[in-house]
């Protein structure tokens, strides 16, 4: 028996250095006891074992690639956010124009109302112009009309001045003629003489004698009483001085009172300057104020 059992051990040590040694023997007792197909089975699990790896190497780069997207998407989202948040205070600017425009439309529509209201009352303020201008059409064709008989009694006085004129020429002739046989042709008595054939010719004028107080010295540089002899007929107001000899201080003189006439009564007279002879520096000074003069130039 001890004989045996050291035969076992002999060849189960020889068997474990066959196995350990040879590899077709360590293969063949693995077919023997039915690893040749676990083997074949871990072979196959090697291979698929390889292609997971691969897959999973291939998943990997896909994932590394899928993470750069994700950090690109997370930058662009960050941008998006910012720019919804300039969008946002856009918005709310926008919004806050969008109650200032809401207020300024609420006021223009009450102005808007106003200048209705205003345009209507021009409306009826126009409509009484309307009226009023018809009206004061109607009265321009009166004045017009008016005007025109004016006119034509101006003609009128016009031809009787220019008979007067005649007429104060020839008495003027006479009384010289008078005076240089008698001496006796004073300014007393050839105002008097002209006077009485003023009134002769032109009939229908009313002779008067104007007095009034010139309180700011416009005629004499102080203040005194002015007089002078007023021809008036309708509205015609004719201002007559009578001078034996016209100069220019007379001229002057008729001018002024003219004025004052004009301020005291409102009416602008027509100037008059009677005289048997006049200087020529006094003709001259009548054409520039508008004074009328009769007689005869002696120099």
């Amino acid at each position: 028996m001890a004989g045996v059992a050291g035969d076992r051990r002999a060849l189960k040590e020889a068997l474990l250095d066959l196995l350990e040694e040879d590899r077709e023997f360590r293969h063949a007792v693995m077919g023997l006891l039915g690893y040749r197909e676990l083997l074949e089975r871990f072979a196959r699990l090697e291979e698929r074992q390889q292609v997971l790896e691969e897959r999973q190497q291939r998943l990997e780069e896909r994932f590394a690639r899928l993470e750069e997207r994700f950090a690109r998407l997370e930058e662009r989202f960050a941008e998006l956010e910012e720019r919804m948040l300039r969008l946002e205070e856009r918005i709310a600017k926008l919004e806050e124009r969008q109650q200032l425009l809401e207020e300024r439309f609420v006021k223009l529509e009450e102005r808007f109302a106003e200048l209705e209201e205003r345009f209507a009352r021009l409306e009826e303020r126009f409509a009484r112009l309307e009226e009023e201008f018809l009206e004061l059409r109607k009265a321009q064709q009166r004045l017009e009309e008016r005007q025109q008989r004016l006119e034509e009694r101006v003609l009128r006085v016009e031809e009787r001045l220019e008979q007067l004129s005649r007429a104060v020429q020839e008495l003027t002739a006479k009384i010289m003629a008078l005076g240089h046989r008698y001496g006796a042709a004073t300014e007393e008595a050839f105002r008097g003489a002209v006077k009485y054939l003023v009134e002769d010719l032109l009939r229908g004028y009313r002779a008067v004698r104007w007095t009034a107080y010139d309180r700011e010295g416009l005629v004499f540089g102080h203040p005194s009483v002015v007089e002078v002899d007023v021809l008036v007929k309708d509205d015609v107001h004719v201002l007559v001085e009578y001078k034996s000899l016209a100069d220019r201080a007379d001229v002057a003189e008729l001018y002024r009172i003219g004025r004052l006439y004009e301020k005291e009564t409102g009416v602008r007279p027509r100037l008059l300057l009677v005289a048997p002879g006049y200087r020529r520096r006094a003709r001259e000074l009548a054409e520039q104020l508008g004074v009328e003069i009769r007689g005869e130039q002696v120099d």
